[in-house]
């Protein structure tokens, strides 16, 4: 028999700092959902990284593509007015040019390095440990740098927590550029245009292939800007997660909060893969920013293609449905605990598991499915996309979804839809081999 293995004390030490840099994250998803001014965003990012990292100094560089160049926006200390980098020069540089990840344990050892800055300052930089900030369009937005972490060197999970720190940046300065965009702009429909803009920017631009099983998703946004919000995120080889989420209301505030979101649940999921503990952890980070009545619903599902089981939560979110083919019948993934900001401390759990047999589909969509109302006045409503799904579902799940987005211009008012559309569906192959 197998003896459980003790933590010794550096163990406990190290589970005690990271879980000291993640809060230090949930903390930075909580300011950015009510900041609004760009210079403040970017030193409480660049403050945080530097707590949570553990770091001397740490300073974020804005990517200038006119001049291209990176200059310096914030800094927990710097000497003089500003820094600037050409593109590939130096650290920095060189991490934009290439958009990777950088650890340099030595920086004296490598030729990249120039201590120009550091004789300007008075400063010594020992170790360097730097990360591109990147738009979810593939937008080279600038560089998040750390230096000199204190005690030790750093660690892979350092590079996965500065990461996350920068998607944050990448929201917020995001997130600038398009109210400023909207600044631009006289007409409100312009305005609506760029939110529209940055939430399709959001969905998936390449679905991963999963072994046995077809992935199809599509979204249709109302006319007033929504906040659907649909993932798909690769956890491990086997396993993928599947988000399907609404913010409540229409306009440029739901988009915003949808943004939001999005970085808070890229980030949580470097750590943590169960979809009752991801939902936990996002509604303590952004409960107390939803005071106003907003909230979000929002349903997390991981299929396992090696078991052909899907574990899922449910944050209040509807549609999700299991349809059993060989059976003719559905299952419904009920709600396992309330919706995103409603109540800050609300336990989550884990529904039924759904095994998936060869031609079942598990389909995810937000209720302007089931509410649309054609011109008379007539509902959709849950029977009606029952009814679509079994007489369509032995063609494959693209037909499935091909007719959901064809039934529903039957119920567009003046050629828009009175909500946003939005569908994800999965379908295990019906000649798929191998698997429980």
């Amino acid at each position: 028999m197998t003896q459980p293995q003790l933590l010794v004390p550096g163990d406990l030490e190290l589970l005690h700092r990271q879980r000291q840099a993640l809060q230090r994250l949930l903390e930075l998803t909580g300011t950015l959902a009510h900041q609004v001014h760009l210079d403040q965003t970017l030193e409480s990012i660049t403050q945080l990284a530097c707590q949570a990292l553990d770091c001397e100094r740490a300073t974020l560089y804005q990517y200038d593509p006119d001049r291209q160049e990176l200059v310096s926006r914030a800094a927990t200390e710097l000497e003089i007015p500003e820094i600037r980098h050409r593109l590939g020069e130096g650290i920095s540089g060189y991490v934009a040019q290439t958009r990777q990840v950088l650890h340099v344990p030595d920086v004296h050892r490598d030729p990249r390095w120039s201590d120009q800055v550091d004789r300007r300052t008075g400063f010594q930089t020992r170790c360097v440990l730097a990360a591109p900030i990147v738009s979810p369009r593939g937008q080279l937005l600038g560089v998040l740098q750390v230096l000199n972490k204190r005690g030790c060197s750093f660690e892979p999970f350092d590079e996965q927590l500065i990461t996350a720190f920068c998607q944050h940046a990448a929201t917020a300065l995001e997130r600038a550029q398009m109210i400023q965009e909207m600044r631009r702009q006289e007409a409100v429909q312009a305005s609506l245009e760029v939110a529209r803009t940055v939430q399709r920017s959001f969905m998936p631009k390449q679905l991963p292939r999963l072994p046995g099983y077809e992935l199809v998703y599509w979204w249709y946004p109302h006319q007033h800007v929504g906040g659907d919000y649909l993932d798909i995120i690769p956890l491990s080889e086997e396993k993928t997660l599947l988000v399907m989420a609404d913010v409540s209301g229409h306009g440029l505030g739901p988009a915003l909060l949808m943004a939001s979101v999005r970085a808070a649940l890229r980030a949580l999921v470097t750590q943590h893969h169960r979809p009752d503990e991801l939902l936990m952890l996002l509604n303590r980070s952004l409960a107390a920013d939803l005071q106003d009545g907003r909230f979000v619903t929002m349903v997390l599902a991981v299929l396992d293609v090696r078991t052909n089981q899907v574990e899922f939560a449910n944050a209040g979110h509807g549609p999700a449905l299991h349809y059993r083919a060989a059976e003719d019948r559905f299952d419904v993934l009920e709600a396992t605990g309330l919706p995103l900001g409603v109540m800050e401390d609300v336990p989550y759990e884990t529904g039924p598991p759904c095994h998936m047999a060869p031609g079942d589909l598990l389909l995810l969509c937000t209720d302007g499915i089931v509410e649309a109302q054609n011109t008379q006045g007539k509902e959709f409503k849950l029977a009606g996309l029952k009814q679509l799904i079994r007489q369509t579902a032995p063609q494959g799940v693209r037909a499935v979804v091909d007719q959901i987005a064809e039934r529903m211009r039957d119920y567009f008012v003046d050629e828009q839809p009175q909500d946003d559309l939005t569908v994800l569906a999965l379908g295990r192959l019906a000649d798929a081999a191998g698997g429980p």
